[in-house]
């Protein structure tokens, strides 16, 4: 699926992120977003979404907003979530084109201008990162390990790394998302429904090295199976087609 309309977004790229209890990573996540935005020689904005933080997240980013033009920052109005703080971002997003990360700055912002390029190139609509060599505790790498494969027999998907943050998509792609909770680690199969062209690409990721991880086994392992099993059904009841008109 492509689009050819004209461009009348505001900026070329958007950079956003969720955070939740992030504190200690934004400023060297803003600051890196920064320097990527920079490298695509493009106008470029960073959208942060707050979701209801308890940990003097706020404060930080009114620090930050004060010394970066080009932040700009969503607050929930109460904790909804990571899919929810995701969607929120995206959505106030006025860029062309738009980059996912993480917040816990696990993955490197340094990747954006190579994602994007590949984008910009017309080949794909979206890259969805891989984190190939990924950086996480020993239970954490079993988890994702099996978790994708399951997710891939779930939805007939070939993607290794689903829950990736790391994405670079055109913003057209989003229209029509079906946003639930849970939505962020199925985002390749969702956009593929709609038509859209998918890629991946390896990209850096490294170890957290502040703050705390956000899930546990139990929770991410049960919402998985069910949210997998969701769009399983989504993928048989979704209606795609093209249509020609006579005398056109």
């Amino acid at each position: 699926m492509s689009e050819t309309s004209p461009d009348t977004h505001a900026v070329h790229l958007s950079i956003v992120a969720p955070a939740y209890n992030e504190a200690e990573n934004l400023p060297q996540l803003v600051a890196e977003s920064v320097e990527a935005g920079r490298a695509t020689g493009r106008s470029f904005e960073i959208v942060l979404a707050n979701d209801a933080s308890t940990d003097g997240t706020s404060e930080v980013l009114d620090e930050l907003r004060a010394q970066t033009p080009e932040l700009r920052v969503i607050d929930m109005v109460k904790n909804s979530g990571q899919s929810a703080a995701l969607d929120a971002a995206i959505r106030a997003a006025l860029g062309q084109y738009i980059a996912t990360l993480d917040a816990d700055c696990q993955n490197d912002p340094r990747d954006i201008p190579g994602l994007l390029a590949r984008v910009e190139t017309g080949a794909y609509d979206a890259v969805n990162g891989w984190r190939a060599d990924r950086q996480d505790a020993g239970w954490r790498l079993v988890v994702s390990k099996y978790g994708n494969r399951f997710r891939n027999w779930m939805t007939r998907e070939t993607i290794h790394d689903s829950g990736c943050g790391l994405k670079v998509f055109r913003a057209e792609c989003y229209r029509r998302v079906r946003m639930f909770h849970g939505y962020h680690r199925f985002f390749a199969t969702l956009i593929r429904m709609d038509g859209w062209r998918v890629a991946e690409a390896r990209v850096n990721h490294r170890p957290r090295t502040r703050g705390v991880a956000k899930y546990g086994f139990f929770d991410r392992f049960f919402k998985v199976l069910r949210d997998a099993i969701a769009v399983r059904w989504m993928q048989d009841k979704t209606v795609l087609y093209e249509t020609t008109e006579r005398g056109k």
